[in-house]
């Protein structure tokens, strides 16, 4: 294994990261046990098997001190000479509620120090399921990525052959000088590129006001929840209205918002709470170069719309009009400007912007794929995934939807202090969908 320079957004992550706000992705996947022994013998495999998946040997380490000038300030994943799967992979007492451990257990920064992962197995009291929450720094994989390395200590899938890609040659400390003019134009072409971005960002985040329901001043504490709906549901729902399956989610979180505020009593009249929809800017069959490569979309939520239907509509022209756009506009596109900050600049500025997230938006909601083929371990089925997003600085909540297996799984994650009724949130979810189905007809 050899050492790898953290992509600029990666190295964005890892130092805006806080004790408060720990910058990992999460997912819970819940078991069916073939027996009471079941989640021993999960810890058991997964140990074993992470020994021998080099992604999930690598920490990450400063680069400066050890002689990359071109890199100064910047960081990298490199093997840990004394990797121990056991540090990791951590079996805990059996418990009646898997979200209730998830949510105490995400609140924990990852050790710095080592390969920034963790699979936590949860054996249930019914003694008939099990759960691992999978813990995976931002910096060390998105979404896909995450995936793809917990897929590997997983049963194997049977999936379709894939052509091997061909290798790209190892990069040297120093540039080509015989490409030096391109790179030189490129560089001038790049800086256009970047004060086009910051300027649509810097607009995008004239006048906003963070939405205080949605804010909150950090406890590090943290809640997570989930929720099931079914995926015919949404086709129905999608069918009759038009748009997408993605565009009929986003306007349940919306009325699900809507519901909750009222019923808690802080009304949602006038509420209009800015959402970041991530997208991936990865090209299809490139799951396995390390880095993450996200832009994202800026909407506004019409949680103050009493009429469902209407909050879909304003919810799928939205989305019409950022697909147009495409994602180098808007707040959204501030993930983009990474790619032209030094590497020193993120170092020094990490923690200023993790604070500024506030102005640009004030909720996330994002999507993460998962196969669609069933999910084992020790030939334990996976019945439900609950993916969880890192709580943004001064954000008290985050919302993640995958889709698996026939399933829409919403997975939670709140300030535990500023969101101690998550359950009322989760009901409203449930009762949005139910009310999107009355309003198409069903």
């Amino acid at each position: 294994m050899t050492s790898d320079l953290l992509a600029p957004l990666d190295l964005a992550f890892w130092n805006m990261e806080s004790a408060e706000h720990p910058m990992h992705l999460g997912a819970l996947g819940v078991f069916t046990a073939h027996s009471p022994t079941a989640g021993a013998h999960a810890a058991d495999l997964l140990a074993g098997r992470a020994a021998a998946v080099p992604g999930l040997r690598m920490r990450i380490r400063d680069v400066w001190p050890l002689g990359f000038p071109y890199a100064f300030g910047g960081a990298a994943r490199v093997p840990d000479p004394d990797f121990d799967p056991l540090r990791h992979v951590l079996l805990h007492a059996p418990t009646a509620d898997f979200h209730t451990e998830a949510g105490r257990l995400m609140q924990r920064p990852l050790d710095r120090e080592r390969p920034p992962w963790e699979a936590h197995v949860l054996p249930g009291e019914d003694g008939v399921s099990f759960a691992v929450l999978f813990k995976f720094h931002h910096a060390l994989a998105d979404g896909l990525r995450a995936l793809t390395l917990a897929a590997a200590v997983l049963d194997p899938m049977d999936l379709p052959a894939r052509r091997p890609r061909p290798e790209e040659p190892a990069k040297g400390v120093f540039p080509d000088v015989r490409k030096l003019p391109g790179l030189v134009r490129g560089a001038v072409s790049d800086l256009g590129r970047a004060l086009d971005i910051g300027a649509s960002v810097a607009l995008s985040s004239l006048g906003a006001r963070p939405c205080g329901a949605l804010t909150s001043e950090p406890s590090g504490t943290r809640r997570t929840a989930g929720v099931v709906v079914d995926l015919d549901d949404v086709h129905h729902i999608r069918k009759s209205r038009g748009g997408t399956v993605n565009d009929v989610l986003i306007a349940v979180v919306a009325g699900a918002l809507r519901r909750w505020l009222d019923e808690r009593g802080d009304g949602s009249e006038g509420v209009a709470p800015r959402a970041l929809i991530p997208v991936s800017r990865r090209r299809p069959r490139t799951a396995h170069p390390q880095g993450n490569r996200l832009s994202g979309y800026l909407m506004t939520l019409p949680v103050d719309d009493p009429d469902p239907l209407g909050r879909l509509d304003t919810v799928r022209t939205a989305m019409d009009r950022n697909k147009d756009a495409g994602p180098n506009r808007g707040a959204g596109a501030v993930a983009l400007l990474a790619d032209h900050v030094p590497a020193l600049g993120h170092r020094l500025g990490g923690p200023l912007a993790g604070q500024g997230a506030r102005l640009w938006f004030d909720i996330l909601v994002t999507s993460v794929p998962l196969p669609g083929v069933g999910l084992k371990l020790g030939g334990n089925p996976v019945t439900e995934v609950y993916p969880f997003a890192p709580l943004a600085c001064g954000q008290s909540l985050a919302v993640a939807i995958s889709t698996y297996r026939g399933q829409v799984h919403y997975g939670l994650v709140a300030d535990g202090e500023a969101v101690p009724d998550l359950d009322l949130l989760s009901e409203a979810l449930t009762e949005e969908v139910k009310e999107l189905l009355v309003a198409c007809g069903s």
